[in-house]
């Protein structure tokens, strides 16, 4: 904890993503901020826990903000640390090219001198508290440093697979994209195969319930969930059999050889999704519009994540 009598300006989230999920990621920022930006960082009063995102590659929580680096240290030398370590470092801007970056000899000096101002004990190793200086477009900004933990990463590596199943990028994205704030929303995957969605709903704090048609594949992901020390209800059911209420429903289209479904039967699982969940996230292979609008839902977003030349659609319905 920080003793100063200033509260957080703002926040800076720095993303980093592949191209191929370039629309995949505006799609969540939209989700999470309203908007998207076409730059590969975003300014907002929103505090996102930066680990939630596959794209987010740090959130800075903004206390301080000049034009010069001289401003920046007449406000740290107010900081009181309360017997807390600490650690500075320079983030890059990732919107200047290359060549107008700060190289490194030059990120160190401003370090250390940034650091020298701050009245407390610096540690370089382990420190209690990590800040950040950052050049925004013409003003300095100093705060405190969260670095994404990339959980996601840890969730590959579940007891069971599908081979056409989400990568975890893509299911945790496409779990915040459903529920960007999960305060009192109710989700459901009532298609949830091998529980990859399920998985990264529940490891964010997602109030999320899963079913599936295949009762041999339910024992399976209930071990994935309990691989990761989460906990969440998982039931055999046919979606046309799926009562109660749910805020949103997060469908992935089975599209594989053993899952091969008529156009009637996709209008039928969207039709039974009305009946259930007041909005749906659907990830399809096919194009599905018309079906969509045949259901009464109306699409109000949508994105793609390609791998190579396999290209999947996010479809957001209301």
């Amino acid at each position: 904890m920080i003793d100063h009598n200033q509260e957080t300006i703002s926040y800076i989230y720095n993303y980093s993503y592949p191209k191929d999920e370039t629309s995949l990621c505006a799609l969540e920022m939209r989700a999470f901020f309203g908007y998207d930006s076409e730059s590969d960082m975003i300014e907002s009063d929103l505090k996102i826990d930066p680990s939630r995102s596959p794209f987010i590659r740090e959130r800075i929580d903004v206390i301080f903000d000049g034009n010069t680096l001289e401003e920046i240290k007449r406000y740290v030398e107010g900081l009181q640390l309360l017997n807390m370590t600490f650690k500075v470092v320079f983030v890059n801007n990732p919107n200047v090219h290359e060549i107008e970056k700060v190289r490194f000899t030059e990120r160190r000096e401003i370090e250390r001198d940034i650091g020298l101002y701050i009245p407390g004990e610096p540690d370089l190793i382990n420190p209690d508290l990590l800040f950040a200086i950052m050049h925004v477009g013409e003003r300095w900004i100093f705060g405190k440093h969260n670095d994404n933990e990339a959980i996601w990463l840890h969730h590959q590596q579940k007891p069971n697979g599908y081979s056409t199943a989400l990568s975890t990028r893509v299911a945790r994205a496409v779990a915040n994209i459903a529920v960007p704030n999960p305060d009192g929303i109710k989700a459901i995957d009532p298609c949830c195969g091998i529980g990859t969605v399920l998985v990264e709903g529940l490891s964010m704090g997602i109030d999320i319930v899963g079913s599936d048609i295949n009762r041999l594949i339910i024992p399976n992901v209930k071990e994935n969930i309990a691989h990761f020390g989460l906990a969440g209800d998982v039931s055999v059911r046919d979606i046309r059999d799926i009562t109660g209420n749910y805020d949103v429903a997060i469908i992935d289209m089975p599209y594989n050889l053993c899952s091969v479904l008529t156009v009637e039967e996709q209008l039928e699982m969207l039709e039974s999704t009305r009946n259930f969940a007041k909005k749906v996230i659907i990830v399809t292979v096919e194009q599905i519009d018309t079906l969509i609008q045949n259901t009464g839902f109306s699409i109000v977003d949508r994105g793609i994540a390609k791998k190579g030349t396999f290209v999947r659609e996010i479809i957001v319905c209301e």
